[in-house]
């Protein structure tokens, strides 16, 4: 029997709510930010509020170079972690082998350490092959993280396919391609693109592997970075701050509703 959430105690719900807001408020006041008139510090309440600051934002080609910039290699990191994920998922979901746990340790690793380590270690490894830094050498680092998304989400949905399905599949004459396109594929679907849209945020965002990884080249968040240090217009670095928010909050949104438990899953 379920109990009536609307009955949890008080100082449940004003540490749930307190909890959000400690979350959300420092979100909300990024937003007001863009919206101020002064442009060199930060004054609370802002003095004045305006809209100058997305038209100036808009017009400044560094602004769009790093959006670029970001948005191809999140795309290019995603694609590449969605080929060696799912393989990965598939090659250890239903086989048994001894060290099979240590290899599936190794593969969640990356996300599990912390992001200077991982970056330290790709500058190094690019520094003994004599791989000049270049747009390759970001996407290779961020799909370090980002096959670990995708693998843990293709896993998961593998090991609760019946793999009574598979072999009907095959006693019905169907060959391995058609067995993974009409029965394989469709039951992963709805994980692989929840996967890569949390892949794609993630990527989008990152900025300590970026660091070790880019060279001279100014990924968005590297760009905001870079203004924060030394700022010429602080709204502006508010306003793309929004843009960003806005980017990551609906594949975040939708890879939780394609994941969320559903009363036939329950």
């Amino acid at each position: 029997m379920r109990s009536d959430p609307s009955k949890a105690p008080l100082a449940l719900k004003l540490s749930a709510w307190g909890v959000i807001a400690f979350l959300h408020v420092p979100l909300v006041l990024i937003i007001l930010y863009a919206f101020s008139a002064e442009d060199k510090s930060y004054v609370f309440p802002p003095p004045e509020l305006t809209t100058q600051w997305f038209a100036v934002a808009w017009a400044r080609e560094d602004v769009w170079a790093a959006i670029r910039l970001s948005f191809e290699v999140a795309a290019w990191s995603t694609a590449l972690a969605l080929v060696l994920g799912t393989l990965a998922a598939a090659a250890l979901a239903r086989a048994n082998f001894f060290g099979r746990d240590a290899i599936s340790l190794l593969l969640v690793l990356p996300i599990a350490l912390p992001g200077i380590i991982t970056g330290i270690a790709l500058r190094s490894a690019y520094g003994t092959l004599q791989i000049p830094f270049s747009f390759w050498t970001i996407v290779v680092g961020h799909a370090t993280f980002c096959v670990v998304v995708i693998y843990n989400n293709a896993v998961a949905r593998l090991r609760r396919l019946n793999p009574n399905l598979i072999e009907a599949s095959m006693d019905l004459g169907a060959d391995g391609f058609q067995t993974l396109r009409h029965v394989v594929l469709p039951q992963l679907g709805s994980a692989l693109l929840a996967g890569a849209l949390l892949a794609f945020a993630l990527s989008f965002d990152e900025v300590i592997v970026t660091t070790f990884t880019a060279g001279q080249q100014t990924t968005l968040p590297i760009w905001m970075l870079q203004e924060l240090i030394r700022p010429r217009q602080r709204p502006v670095t508010n306003v793309v701050a929004v843009v960003i928010i806005a980017l990551t909050f609906f594949p975040i949104l939708a890879a939780y509703w394609l994941t969320r438990p559903t009363p036939e899953s329950s």
